[in-house]
């Protein structure tokens, strides 16, 4: 048996939906193909899934963070506090505004920001916090919330991995003054290309985010720029696709937790022999991907490679420690748990079409590492 990390097929039982859709697009009269009637269209059905005042379909999750911090006035001389552990869109969007990221440290267990070490990454010039979702666990959105409101500053939540989340009755998305999803293809609502959206109740934000994302155009005439915008419009193919597969979202997700409820009982014995899964339950989850902690990573990731289990390390350094980021980082300062988590996280396939056979030889797999009982 062979399990790829990330599968060729993910899309392979809508092929001909998508075929359709692309001779439909194409052949259509309008010949409209980004921002169209239905990316309107998209963006009116994930307002009423998420109950929230606006949803901005926009480029990529990337961009949908940028142009919530350009939304927001954020610029030269603020500071925004991001997680030192996690994808390089957090710094970057921050970087890329003018602004200054902040480290903050992470939890050593579920690797989301600690609370404690954000309130004291914030200082006079912080102008935003911007907890992530990491993996399958959501940030303590309460807590950040009460930061936020606590230092009078401006929450975004990178909600990117978590579309479908829900924490104390809350959907990922939602705990911010704005969050972004992200429709990479192995995102939990991944799309056939790139794309995301900004997601907020702020009436402001979601003007502002909707001329940025087409060259600073308001939509009432064109080549009328109000604002120095971007181009991050949505494609119409992907959007009549996403409005497909939006029905099948919520099974989808529940496969991926049911996924998880297995391997986090059945590893549960490992966490004595250095093999610890994240923690169980399904408030504030969001299996996008099921991530091991393992001391002996490299030796666990040939273990199951030689058994036809494909894994995946996420994030081999700390973002203070990349190239591009460590000239924000102050000289000596160091990030532990974010250090720990890079070397120690090993991911193992939780897509939704993984069958019960399959799910079981990757659990005994793990279970038959060299030192862990079954």
């Amino acid at each position: 048996m062979t399990l790829p990390f990330f599968p060729p097929d993910l899309f392979a039982g809508e092929r001909d939906v998508l075929l359709a859709t692309v001779r439909r697009i194409g052949l259509a009269d309008e010949q409209k193909f980004i921002l169209g009637e239905r990316t309107a269209r998209f963006e009116h059905a994930l307002r009423e899934q998420l109950g929230a005042a606006d949803v901005v379909a926009c480029g990529s999750g990337t961009t949908a963070l940028m142009l919530v911090l350009r939304a927001m006035d954020i610029g030269p001389g603020d500071e925004v506090v991001v997680p030192a552990f996690g994808c390089a869109p957090l710094a970057a969007s921050v970087v890329n505004v003018g602004a200054t990221p902040v480290f903050a440290d992470v939890h050593p267990w579920t690797m989301v920001v600690e609370p404690y070490e954000v309130a004291r990454a914030i200082t006079g010039r912080t102008a935003a916090i911007m907890p992530a979702h990491m993996f399958s666990v959501m940030a303590d959105m309460p807590t950040m919330r009460e930061l936020a409101n606590r230092h009078d500053i401006r929450l975004v939540e990178d909600s990117a991995v978590a579309q479908g989340g829900v924490l104390d009755g809350i959907p990922a998305g939602r705990w911010g003054e704005a969050g972004v999803f992200s429709f990479v293809q192995v995102k939990t609502f991944g799309t056939i290309g790139e794309g995301g959206a900004v997601v907020t109740d702020d009436p402001e934000i979601g003007r502002v985010v909707r001329m940025l994302r087409n060259h600073g155009q308001d939509g009432t005439q064109r080549f009328v720029h109000h604002l120095v915008g971007y181009n991050s419009r949505f494609d119409e193919i992907m959007a009549d696709f996403q409005l497909h597969r939006l029905a099948g979202l919520a099974d989808r997700l529940e496969r991926r937790a049911q996924i998880a409820d297995y391997y986090t009982e059945r590893f549960a014995a490992l966490v004595e022999r250095g093999v610890q899964p994240p923690p169980a339950g399904r408030d504030g989850r969001c299996y996008y991907v099921y991530s091991l902690l393992a001391e002996r990573r490299e030796d666990l990731r040939r273990h199951l490679a030689e058994r036809g289990v494909g894994t995946h390390v996420y994030y081999p350094a700390p973002l203070p420690s990349q190239p591009a980021f460590a000239p924000y980082a102050p000289p000596g300062r160091y990030w532990p748990h974010a250090e720990l988590a890079c070397a120690r996280t090993l991911a193992l396939p939780i897509y939704p079409h993984l069958t019960d056979a399959q799910v079981e030889h990757i659990a005994d797999a793990v279970c038959d590492f060299p030192g862990g009982p079954r």
